[in-house]
């Protein structure tokens, strides 16, 4: 495997194999990887060449200076992770080889910056929408491969594909959980055993929602899911339900064909979220 942290290093290597006409997939990461990124990785490989994983803790996505600060960070480690995974290439860029000047460009992504995620991480989207395409534009991948659990950011993200006309096709891989069902995620390192053991309320409530929709009402799955996440000691922000292709609330399943519940709360100094297909 092949490590890079400057820009001009990178885009030669990926100028050869462009030439031969490769297939390029990019995995974009912040690092502290786990089987959740393995899965990425594992998908990607059967549809590209050469994979290309970036490890970069952004600082634009990140609405808490404390979040950023205590996200878990462990280089050595990712390597071992990527190298065993089967990955081509690593980009490891600084701060200053992402940003080396202020991003001027307007992204605007409607309704998505005012529910749920971009409701309560102001500017958080933003964040996300200035990295991928500047790794799009750095690794001009050909396939680029995202976790369903980002069930929002993926819908940032293939908003701006759309935007600016990136060649690049956006592939999703389902969620990977824990035995318990918790969703496999960076900040699950930072629970504490007794929080580890109520985590996976979350997902609870997600089973919840999805035996009880389409006979029940969405405010009543609402309440409940509620309930039980405040019952093992959490602080929620959010339980909804909502179209998929819309991320617009549905009040009435009465002519709804699909629905998706996504969740976000808080265990401890720990923010979690997780969503699930109802129907």
């Amino acid at each position: 495997m092949d490590i890079f942290n400057r820009v001009s290093d990178i885009r030669s290597a990926l100028l050869h194999a462009k030439q031969g006409n490769k297939t390029v997939a990019l995995v974009p990461t912040m690092g502290a990887l786990h089987d959740g990124h393995r899965s990425l990785m594992q998908a990607a490989l059967t549809r590209a060449d050469i994979l290309v994983a970036s490890v970069f803790v952004n600082p634009t996505q990140f609405n808490e200076a404390d979040d950023f600060n205590n996200y878990p960070r462990n280089l050595e480690a990712d390597m071992t992770v990527l190298a065993d995974a089967g990955c081509d290439i690593a980009f490891t860029p600084t701060v200053e080889e992402i940003y080396p000047e202020p991003d001027q460009t307007t992204y605007d992504f409607g309704e998505l910056e005012t529910r749920y995620e971009g409701a309560f991480r102001p500017g958080h989207f933003k964040g996300v929408a200035m990295v991928v395409r500047r790794l799009f534009n750095i690794i001009e991948p050909d396939l680029a491969f995202f976790g369903e659990k980002d069930f929002q950011q993926v819908m940032v993200i293939r908003q701006l594909v759309r935007q600016f006309n990136i060649p690049v096709e956006i592939v999703t891989v389902p969620t990977l959980r824990e035995p318990d069902g918790l969703a496999m995620s960076s900040r699950n390192v930072r629970l504490s055993d007794a929080e580890r053991n109520r985590a996976n309320a979350i997902y609870k409530a997600l089973l919840r929602a999805q035996e009880l929709a389409p006979s029940e009402s969405p405010e009543q799955i609402r309440h409940l899911a509620m309930e039980l996440l405040e019952q093992n000691g959490m602080q929620p922000e959010y339980f909804d339900i909502a179209h998929p292709e819309t991320l617009r609330p549905i009040r009435d399943f009465n002519g709804a064909p699909h629905a998706v519940a996504l969740v976000a709360a808080r265990l401890g100094n720990v923010r979690l979220i997780d969503n699930l297909q109802l129907f």
